[in-house]
């Protein structure tokens, strides 16, 4: 199949400012076969009538009015009237690199199926960027550079929503948008990590993800914090989690509560570790807080760490490896 067909999956609402240059960034890619299914959420702008007239003009990019509520809806309608033998997603207020397509097409081609292929991403806003999407940015680009996207997975999403490319039939092993959880790019990623889908590393800079304001991951309440965090607990207890082995919580700042609450509902036994001494000997949800030194008496132990200070986290990063422990057996970093 020397030109297979390209689905793009894209859905939108009220983005009329950003979707003329994002549609034209994907008609000007340099690998033209393609279809774009692009699913209006409900807009009360004048989006839907801009993208019309898109389509009316180019019969590849195919319109369509959501029949449900939501991202996770729209999508699922893109892909239900998706024909591609590749699938794809892209954001209605982002912007392609012109050789978006025919890299990760190239790299799906090269390695085969069981793989995802992925592209290094930019933040731009007219507002500047802020340090926190800077960090995430170069954090983000160095495990793709790598593809070692899987060893931090629990930190934070580590496939940016817009920017990997599958085969069609790993993307229906992973079971594509069928879950209906927020936030769906994050279930993805945790989808793709538990059917072995490997990460194919890559160097070059595909997809320029705007920033502003009115962003859909900025106010909508699917994508606050503690949905992230039920995510998290969730998969680790399905994937990571060893019940013969004794569960440390580390951290009893704002993230260490939640995870110990969730932890709680499910009933799961943990040991609570902080450095807090105004905390340590306390009880908080009835569960008694321990010193560092407790961990001495703990025979070869899992632990989640939720403690985000950059400097603790490199001195428990000295303690794991002393104890000859690793990251994703012996230890998670929840953030």
């Amino acid at each position: 199949m020397s030109n297979p067909l390209i689905s793009i999956l894209t859905p939108f609402k009220n983005t009329q400012t950003y979707l003329p240059e994002c549609l034209d960034s994907i008609i000007k890619q340099n690998y033209q076969q393609w279809e774009l299914l692009i699913v209006d959420d409900h807009s009360s702008d004048n989006s839907y009538d801009l993208v019309r007239a898109y389509a009316e003009k180019d019969k590849r990019i195919k319109l369509f009015k959501n029949s449900g509520a939501g991202i996770i809806d729209a999508l699922k309608l893109a892909f239900a009237k998706s024909t591609g033998h590749y699938i794809t997603r892209m954001d209605s207020d982002d912007i392609m690199h012109t050789n978006k397509l025919s890299t990760m097409l190239n790299q799906l081609q090269i390695y085969g199926k069981q793989h995802v292929a992925l592209g290094l991403v930019k933040y731009f806003s007219k507002d500047g960027i802020g340090n926190g999407y800077a960090k995430y940015e170069s954090w983000l680009n160095t495990l793709t550079s790598s593809g070692l996207n899987y060893s931090e997975i629990y930190k934070e999403c580590v496939i940016p929503s817009p920017c990997w490319m599958l085969h069609r039939s790993d993307f229906l092993a992973c079971g594509g948008f069928t879950p209906n959880r927020y936030p769906e790019d994050y279930d993805l990623t945790f989808r793709l990590y538990k059917h072995n889908i490997t990460c194919i590393p890559s160097t070059q800079e595909l997809h320029y993800w705007r920033d502003y304001s009115t962003r859909a991951s900025r106010t909508n309440d699917h994508y606050a914090e503690n949905h992230f965090l039920e995510l998290k607990v969730d998969y680790f207890l399905e994937l990571n989690y060893n019940s013969s082995r004794p569960l440390t919580v580390w951290g009893a700042g704002h993230k260490g509560k939640k995870v110990a609450q969730l932890l709680k509902k499910k009933h799961i036994p943990f040991l609570w570790i902080c450095d807090n001494p105004k905390k340590i000997g306390k009880h908080i949800y009835d569960e008694l807080l321990f010193s560092f030194e407790h961990l001495k008496n703990l025979d070869h132990p899992q632990s989640i760490v939720t403690v985000a200070n950059e400097a603790s986290q490199k001195d428990i990063k000295s303690y794991f490896k002393t104890q000859q422990m690793t990251a994703m057996t012996d230890y998670f970093f929840f953030c």
